[in-house]
C-alpha cells in the first residue's frame, strides 16, 4: 500500500527508458543504411532527402493527433535544434564519414555526450551525480577501444575530423537548444517542425537530390527513406519524449549504447565479424550505460525511491 504513490512515477520512468531504447536502436540501424545510401547520394542531398521523408512522415502524425503550432515560447529552442542538429549535424556527419574511416568517425563524435553533459550543467543547471560521470568515462573508454579496433582501414584526412568534431558539436548545442522547448511543446511539436526547420536550411542541396535521385539504385534511396521514416521521424520523437521526462546529460549518455549496437547490426547484417577488442569495447559501451542510468535509492523496503528522479520545483526543463 505504501508503495501506490510511486507507482504513476514508475511507469512514466519505464515508458521513458523504452523510448530511449527505441531511439538508441533506430539510431544505430541508421548507420547501416547510410553506408548504402551515401555511395550513390552526395552528403547534402543525403540529408534533405532523410529530412523531407522524415518531415512527410511527422506531419501526417500531426494531422492525425490534431497538433498545433508550437507556443512561441518554444519556437527559440526549435529552430536552434533545426539549424544545428537536423540540418547542420546531418550534413556535416555525411561529408565527415566519407573523408575519415569509421573507427575515427566514431571517436570525434561521441564527444557528443560529454559536450551535453558539460552544456547541459552550465545553461539548464543539470546535476552531475557521481554515477552519471562514472558510467559516462566507462562509455566513452568502449567508444575509443571500438574507434581503435575498427580504425586502419582507410584514410583519414584533417577536413573530415573537423567536420566529425563540427557535427558532435552541434549535435551537443542542438540537445540542449531542444530541451527547454519540452517544456511548453509536446515532443511531436518539437521534433515535426525542428525536422522542417532542417529541412528548410538543406534546401540549398535540392538541385543535387532531384539529380542523384534519377540515377541512384533503388535500394540507395529506399535507405534514404528509411532513414527519413525511422532513425528521424520516430526515433526523434521518442528521444524528444524521454528527453522531456529527464535531463540532457542522462539522454546523452544513453547513446553510448549506440556503438555497441553497430558493432551487433554490421555483424548479423553484413556479416562483419568483429574482434575481440570491437567486442570489448560494445561491452563497456553498455556497462557505463547501465552505471549512469543505475540511480541512487534512499528508504528501505516498497517505499524506497528514486532521489535522482524527484523534480526540482520551478525548473520547467524537467516537465513530466
Amino acid at each position: 500500500m505504501n508503495a501506490s504513490p510511486f507507482r504513476p512515477a514508475r511507469r512514466a520512468e519505464l515508458l521513458a527508458a523504452g523510448a530511449a531504447t527505441v531511439t538508441v536502436v533506430l539510431w544505430a540501424s541508421a548507420f547501416v543504411s547510410i553506408r548504402s545510401a551515401g555511395a550513390a547520394y552526395s552528403p547534402g542531398a543525403l540529408a534533405l532527402g532523410r529530412l523531407l521523408a522524415g518531415a512527410v512522415t511527422l506531419g501526417v502524425f500531426c494531422l492525425v493527433r490534431r497538433e498545433g503550432w508550437p507556443p512561441r515560447a518554444a519556437w527559440r529552442g526549435i529552430a536552434i535544434s533545426g539549424v544545428l542538429w537536423f540540418g547542420f549535424y546531418m550534413v556535416a556527419l555525411n561529408w565527415g564519414e566519407q573523408q575519415v574511416d569509421a573507427g575515427t568517425a566514431a571517436l570525434v563524435v561521441n564527444i557528443g555526450p560529454l559536450l551535453i553533459a558539460l552544456l547541459g550543467a552550465r545553461l539548464l543547471g543539470d546535476t552531475m551525480p557521481p554515477r552519471l560521470l562514472a558510467g559516462m568515462a566507462v562509455s566513452f573508454a568502449g567508444a575509443v577501444t571500438v574507434g581503435l579496433s575498427m580504425s586502419g582501414s582507410g584514410g583519414s584526412s584533417v577536413l573530415g575530423v573537423v567536420l566529425c568534431l563540427l557535427a558532435a558539436v552541434a549535435y551537443a548545442a542542438g540537445v540542449v537548444s531542444q530541451k527547454p522547448a519540452l517544456g511548453s511543446a509536446s515532443p511531436l511539436q518539437v521534433t515535426t517542425f525542428g525536422c522542417l526547420v532542417g529541412a528548410v536550411a538543406c534546401l540549398p542541396f535540392a538541385g543535387a537530390l532531384v539529380h542523384e535521385a534519377a540515377h541512384a539504385p533503388v535500394s540507395a534511396t529506399l535507405n534514404m527513406v528509411y532513414l527519413g521514416v525511422f532513425p528521424t521521424a520516430l526515433a526523434f520523437t521518442t528521444w524528444a519524449y524521454a528527453l522531456a521526462r529527464t535531463t540532457a546529460s542522462r539522454m546523452g549518455a544513453t547513446t553510448y549504447a549506440v556503438p555497441a549496437l553497430v558493432v551487433l547490426m554490421s555483424w548479423l547484417a553484413l556479416g562483419e565479424v568483429p574482434g575481440p577488442l570491437t567486442l570489448v569495447g560494445g561491452v563497456l559501451c553498455l556497462a557505463g550505460v547501465a552505471v549512469s542510468r543505475s540511480r541512487r535509492r534512499t528508504g528501505g523496503g516498497t517505499g524506497a525511491r528514486d532521489t535522482a528522479a524527484e523534480p526540482r520545483p520551478g525548473r520547467v526543463s524537467e516537465r513530466a
